[in-house]
Order: structure tokens, then C-alpha cells, then sequence
């Protein structure tokens, strides 16, 4: 029972924060006119939720972490067959990319490219498992009414059927295309661009703010008078309650600073911790009631926002050192060097993690740290 208690407090915990700050970068895309087709609770793979407005609200397989597929984030340079390929395949309903490749006479890997820059898009979408082949394919509309006029504005023409993989022929490519582009992500310009990347960090901080006021100001707290013993309760002003979430980002911020202190870096990462001492923490908290499980959320919920500031890919802020370095130089990084970059980041995150991982299962579990 007591396993079970952590391992559902944990999902709370964990669940409940990554919907906050994936639901920073769903808000600000969707304030943008940036499609989002996807908002996800766990790592990308097989999943079950469903569908509203354009986007699969719902839960993964490994329910660790979370994702907004924001669309047209992806790095290079846009494919010069984007147009034709978006008409072919609203001509046809589904298409191959051998087929679009016939059809443009271009290479079979460009209109690969292509094809697959639209799905990520979001204009088109994708079946990977019809008879061994990869079937690209118009995403349909659901048979709501208002979905259905929203079909027929897009295509500009009567539709005869909405069902994904149908036929939609389009009148004005130009136009359509133009639509489509400003969808994504990265028609907009860097302002925008930066709104979006920390806008997950943001939502992280204020909802610490928030549980701040609400524990110190709105609810109040037990003091205890260290000379008399007398136990008073007390409830300070907003600003007050504020100014304690600052000192509460500062101490955060300065610890992880400290990771790059090669003097500080071993104590600071002694004293962190990976999913497994969140989950055992988060019981404790739970168990004592729901100030200080409020409490503990909005600690990592700091944590959390602060360690995605940290200017490495895949994380938000280096998306965004990435972003600023491509508008002073006036270049697109590569997917391929990008790639090489997020997995350097990532192999970075995993040394951490098993290393933390390690030392949790030694503290919580057999009590050797």
C-alpha cells in the first residue's frame, strides 16, 4: 500500500507540473496562430486521449515527463517542393513518397523531405504501417459542424467528404500554402519565437508564486517560538509571500549554477535527486497534509522550470541560444548538426540521471547514503 501511495503521489507531482509547463508552450503557440497537434503527459510513443480543436490531448506509454509538438519547429532550410507537394497530395487524398517523387521528377529522398516537413506541420499526416510502406496522407476533419465549415474555408471549395486520406482539391495553392505557413512556428518572428520556448518556464515559476500566496497569505502558517515553545499561526501579505518565492528561485538558481563550478559541482549533485527521491519526498509531503504537498509542488515545480533554462539542447533554453544564434548569423543550423548537439545534451542528462538514480536507490532504498 505504502508503494502504491508514492508511486500515485509521484504521478500527481509529475504529471501535474509537466501539464503546467507544456501547457505554457500550448498557450502561447495557440495566442500566436501556431498549430499544436499534440499535448502529451510521458515521453513520444504509443498513446491514448483524445482529439479537440486540432490537438490529441492525453497520456503516453512511459508517463515520465511531456511534450507540446509544437508544429514547424524543425531546424534547416524549407524543402522548395513544400508547395507542390502539399497540392499533390490534396489532389490525390494519399500519396507515397516514390509516387510524389514521379510526380515532381525530383529525387525519391527530396520528396521524402518534403513530405515529411509537412507532417510536421501539421498539414498532413502519416501512416507508417500500411503494408511495409509509408503512406502520407490529408488529415480529414472530424463531422462537427463547425469543423466542417472550417474544412470547406481552408480548401476553398465544396467538399464531398472529410474522411483523412480523402481527396480535398484546393483552389488557390498560393493562398492555401501561405495559411499553412503561418501556422508554424517558424514564420514567426524571434520575439515570438522566445515567448514560446519560455513560456513553459514561466507558467513553472508562477505557479510557484502562486502556491506561495496561497500558502503564506491565504492559508497561513504554524510558527514556533524557539524560547516559550508557544505555536502561533500567522499569514503574511501577498508581497511578502512573493518576495519568499524569489528568495525560493534564487537559492534554486544558484544551486544549479553551481553545477558548473568544478568545486560545487560533486556537493550539488549529491545532494539532487532523480524520479525515485521525488517519489519517496512526495509521499512524505502528501502524507502531512495539503500545505505541504503544495509546498513541495511548487519546489519542484522551480526546480523544474529553472534546470529547462540551462542553455543546453533539448532542453528550452538551448532551443533558445540556438535561436538567437541563427538570427545573428543570419543561418539555419542543420537538423544533422542540431541532432549531434541534442544527443551530446542528452547523453549529458542520462550521466546525471543513472548517477542520481544510483544514489536514491542506495539512500531510499537500502539506506547506505
Amino acid at each position: 500500500m505504502d508503494v502504491l501511495f508514492t508511486i500515485a503521489c509521484a504521478i500527481i507531482v509529475i504529471g501535474f507540473l509537466v501539464i503546467i509547463h507544456e501547457g505554457g508552450h500550448f498557450l502561447a503557440a495557440k495566442a500566436f496562430g501556431v498549430r499544436v497537434t499534440e499535448l502529451m503527459v510521458g515521453l513520444p510513443g504509443p498513446n491514448i486521449g483524445f482529439r479537440y480543436k486540432g490537438t490529441k490531448f492525453g497520456l503516453t506509454a512511459v508517463p515520465l515527463g511531456g511534450y507540446a509538438k509544437v508544429c514547424g519547429m524543425e531546424t534547416g532550410e524549407v524543402s522548395p517542393h513544400l508547395k507542390d507537394a502539399l497540392l499533390a497530395v490534396h489532389d490525390s487524398g494519399e500519396i507515397t513518397a516514390q509516387a510524389l517523387s514521379q510526380t515532381l521528377r525530383v529525387d525519391e529522398e527530396d520528396a521524402e523531405q518534403a513530405l515529411e516537413e509537412l507532417v510536421e506541420w501539421g498539414s498532413i499526416t502519416v501512416d507508417r504501417k500500411r503494408e511495409g510502406e509509408t503512406v502520407y496522407m490529408t488529415c480529414g476533419f472530424t463531422p462537427e459542424r463547425s469543423q466542417k465549415k472550417l474544412a470547406k474555408r481552408l480548401c476553398m471549395g465544396e467538399l464531398e467528404t472529410i474522411e483523412p486520406g480523402s481527396p480535398m482539391p484546393i483552389k488557390d495553392i498560393d493562398a492555401y500554402f501561405d495559411r499553412e505557413y503561418a501556422q508554424t512556428y517558424r514564420s514567426k518572428p524571434l520575439w515570438k519565437k522566445s515567448i514560446i520556448l519560455l513560456a513553459g518556464i514561466a507558467m513553472n515559476l508562477l505557479f510557484a508564486m502562486v502556491a506561495f500566496i496561497i500558502i503564506y497569505s491565504l492559508i497561513g502558517v504554524d510558527v514556533v517560538n524557539t524560547q516559550t515553545g508557544e505555536v502561533s499561526h500567522i499569514a503574511v501579505s501577498p508581497i511578502q509571500s512573493i518576495q519568499a518565492g524569489f528568495n525560493c528561485i534564487a537559492m534554486s538558481f544558484q544551486a544549479i549554477i553551481s553545477l558548473f563550478n568544478p568545486q560545487t559541482a560533486a556537493e550539488t549533485v549529491s545532494n539532487s535527486t532523480s524520479i525515485v527521491g521525488i517519489a519517496v519526498m512526495s509521499a512524505d509531503y502528501f502524507a502531512q497534509g495539503f500545505v505541504y504537498a503544495l509546498f513541495f509542488m511548487a519546489m519542484i515545480s522551480v526546480s523544474l522550470g529553472l534546470m529547462n533554462l540551462l542553455p543546453i539542447p533539448p532542453l528550452d533554453g538551448g532551443r533558445f541560444v540556438i535561436e538567437i544564434i541563427q538570427k545573428i548569423s543570419g543561418r539555419q543550423i542543420s537538423p544533422r548538426a542540431l541532432g549531434y548537439i541534442s544527443m551530446a545534451g542528452m547523453a549529458l542528462f542520462i550521466c546525471f540521471f543513472i548517477f542520481m538514480l544510483n544514489q536514491d536507490i542506495q539512500r531510499f532504498v537500502f539506506g547506505n547514503w
